[in-house]
């Protein structure tokens, strides 16, 4: 099966970031929506690592700012949703529901720090990934950031340290007049290699 020109326009070739927002609400039932759809997306042994915290009023929005680059603030302040893609460091835990094929999944992870924080950074980017496309599919906007200070998140929202801030996501329905120009896109021959 492949879909449609028109879909992968919607989703790649035509999407783009959105730096403001128009006001018009996201409601929860849709916030739901898309992760039911996101969290179908593969990650490794069906870790799913990735946790979702969405502020989607003036008061949970405000513990965020003190922790945003000063050029993030009012595109945070104008979406309707900011969404914190968090990583959960404990998702082993769960390895025994998520990966019943094998007995031994979770001590597999809980007896190797360096490879479950490798899996779970890995796996929790896929699925943040994964979730803004299944946003996108669900006609909204995403802007993606990473310039905010992890540390101030994580103690704001994370005080107990078993998750951990991965990138933030704000959503809603992206005002046009705010977009930036499209910036280029390096080459087949620049970034692939075929062996």
């Amino acid at each position: 099966m492949t879909i449609s020109k028109e879909a992968i326009d919607h989703l790649f070739t035509h999407a783009r970031t959105a730096n403001g927002f128009l006001d018009k609400p996201v409601p929860q039932s849709l916030l739901k929506e898309i992760y039911e759809i996101a969290k179908m997306g593969p990650t490794s042994m069906n870790t799913q690592p990735a946790r979702y915290v969405f502020l989607t009023t003036p008061e949970a929005k405000s513990r965020l700012m003190p922790a945003l680059s000063p050029g993030n603030v009012d595109k945070t302040q104008s979406a309707p949703v900011s969404v914190i893609i968090a990583t959960d460091k404990q998702f082993f835990e769960h390895m025994p529901t998520v990966f019943p094929n094998n007995p031994n999944a979770k001590g597999l992870f809980e007896g190797n720090a360096a490879l479950a924080a490798g899996t779970a950074s890995r796996n929790g980017t896929l699925s943040g990934a994964y979730f803004m496309i299944a946003a996108r599919a669900l006609g909204l906007d995403c802007g993606p950031m990473s310039g905010f200070d992890p540390a101030k998140v994580d103690a704001e929202f994370f005080p107990d340290g078993r998750y951990s801030t991965n990138f933030i996501v704000n959503l809603g329905y992206g005002d046009t007049s705010k977009l930036f120009g499209r910036n280029p896109r390096l080459s087949f021959e620049q970034a692939a290699q075929v062996l």
